[in-house]
């Protein structure tokens, strides 16, 4: 493999987690705007938006095909749905 080759393959390969993950935390839950900048609590909303995201992605429950925006917006709405997101069941 030629160095150019694998330079735009590690270029390629930087730029899908920045879409697939970085752009997507910025766009639906407005990382970049966020103003919790005291001791551990950045990283931990940090933490805690890619566990939802990753649950909002990981849905199979959700019958309405939408956007992660939407459907964290249907999930802050709904508490039966945002059981079904976070896999729980009613006692």
């Amino acid at each position: 493999m030629t160095v150019l080759k694998l330079g735009s393959t590690l270029v390629r390969s930087h730029w899908a987690i920045e879409n697939q993950l970085h752009w997507v935390l910025d766009v639906t839950m407005k990382e970049d705007a966020s103003t919790v900048r005291k001791d551990n609590a950045p990283e931990n909303m940090s933490l805690l938006k890619k566990i939802i995201l990753n649950l909002l992605r990981s849905d199979t429950a959700d019958k309405v095909k939408s956007s992660l925006r939407l459907k964290r917006k249907r999930a802050a709405w709904d508490a039966d749905l945002r059981m079904q997101f976070l896999g729980l069941t009613p006692l």
